[in-house]
């Protein structure tokens, strides 16, 4: 595992209201109508949660592509009034026993909950947060640890595990005082401090670390800022709307964490820092390992992005990429023990059946191997393609 510098944890700020945003889901509303926050407007495609207005405002258009990428999705643009009215139906779900409680998980918008289900040992929440320049999720386990000590009650009350871990990592002591300052007397939950070496917040890493089992067999990882969405949702009944992100980076004039509500065009996060340096030339979404680069300032902020990076060119020119050396530090480096090197070779010889004997689908896309090796081969992508070679 690598271990990186701890960073700086800035207090978050709420950016002034957006004129518009951009929300991926199947419309439940129609071009014209007046929505207010936390209204239900639409379903998203992939996992067909709910998606929830984060501004008031009027549906200016529905889009049936992604403007930036040209990808066919659905997306739903509010333009904001300005004025944040809240929904006047926010009502906390009654809930009187499990199937009950696993409707308000669904309905509150929340993403990073898909693995909690029935017959779980163990249910790990992950605050670990250890991605470089990524501090949102260590934020928020600060800010709102009484809400993930809340939602932690209620997984325990409605789902049963034998264990509920809230896993921090060791670079945050503020948050790891707090919580156990704050941790209810109840049997079964209990906070871990874990060293904050990349890949430790991976949910597969994370739950092998902790509890030596592998994901999928009893034991289910979820994230802090969901659990304390699920907890706001089930106290005032109302779902996702806003998120913490982090803006960092080389490029970036003034990093701060921000408050900022889904579906904002991420210039508008750069331009309430200060705005870019003269020599930024790449902008990320997520961390600088698992993130993607985005080709447009007016990319949105969608539920699963804790993190926009901007760095400068030294940073992010693309280094010489040599002839592998079979010097295996893409295999030693890997937290899932899976073989890079051999799995690239197989992907290269369109070799399905050699794929599926390497388990590339236990890839977690960390960007371990491509990090650690000399001739600089781009593993990670090939790993990517390789998934879907063999999925597809």
């Amino acid at each position: 595992m690598i271990r990186f510098n701890d960073m700086r944890i800035s207090v978050p700020e709420p950016i002034p209201i957006p004129p518009e945003v951009r929300l991926f889901a199947k419309p439940l509303i129609a071009v014209g109508d007046l929505v207010k926050v936390g209204q239900l407007i639409g379903q998203a495609c992939e996992n067909g949660l709910p998606v929830h207005a984060s501004v008031s405002g009027k549906v200016k258009s529905i889009d049936d592509f992604d403007p930036i990428t040209g990808e066919k999705a659905l997306s739903i643009i509010i333009s904001s009034d300005g004025e944040q009215t809240l929904n006047d139906v926010l009502n906390p779900p009654a809930i009187s026993d499990r199937m009950g409680f696993l409707d308000a998980l669904k309905n509150s918008g929340a993403v990073g909950l898909g693995g909690v289900s029935d017959k779980l040992d163990y249910i790990l929440i992950n605050a670990v947060g250890c991605e470089p320049y990524v501090t949102s999720d260590a934020r928020e386990a600060i800010d709102n640890a009484d809400g993930i000590l809340e939602g932690a009650v209620l997984l325990m009350k409605y789902m049963s595990p034998k264990q509920l871990i809230i896993c921090v990592g060791d670079n945050n002591p503020e948050a790891t005082q707090k919580l156990r300052t704050l941790m209810p007397t109840i049997e079964g939950i209990s906070v871990q401090s874990l060293p904050c070496k990349y890949p430790q917040g991976h949910d597969k890493v994370l739950a092998h670390k902790v509890t030596g089992r592998m994901m999928d067999t009893g034991c289910a990882v979820v994230s802090s800022t969901a659990v304390s969405v699920l907890a706001k949702y089930i106290k005032t009944g109302m779902p996702y709307t806003h998120r913490v992100v982090t803006v960092e980076g080389s490029g970036v004039k003034t990093p701060k964490n921000l408050v900022v509500p889904l579906g904002t065009a991420i210039k508008h996060l750069f331009d309430f820092c200060g705005g870019l340096t003269d020599d930024a030339t790449k902008i990320i979404v997520g961390g600088p390992m698992t993130g993607k680069a985005v080709p447009s300032l007016d990319m949105h902020l969608a539920k699963t992005h804790n993190a926009v990076l901007a760095l400068n060119e030294k940073e992010s020119e693309p280094a010489l990429e040599t002839a592998c050396i079979k010097c295996s530090r893409c295999i030693s480096g890997c937290p899932m023990n899976l073989m890079p090197s051999f799995i690239t070779d197989a992907f290269e010889q369109k070799n399905i059946d050699m794929l599926s004997k390497l388990k590339v689908n236990q890839c977690t896309q960390c960007g371990c191997c491509a990090y650690v090796c000399p001739a600089k081969r781009p593993l990670t992508q090939v790993m990517s393609l390789t998934k879907d070679m063999l999925n597809n």
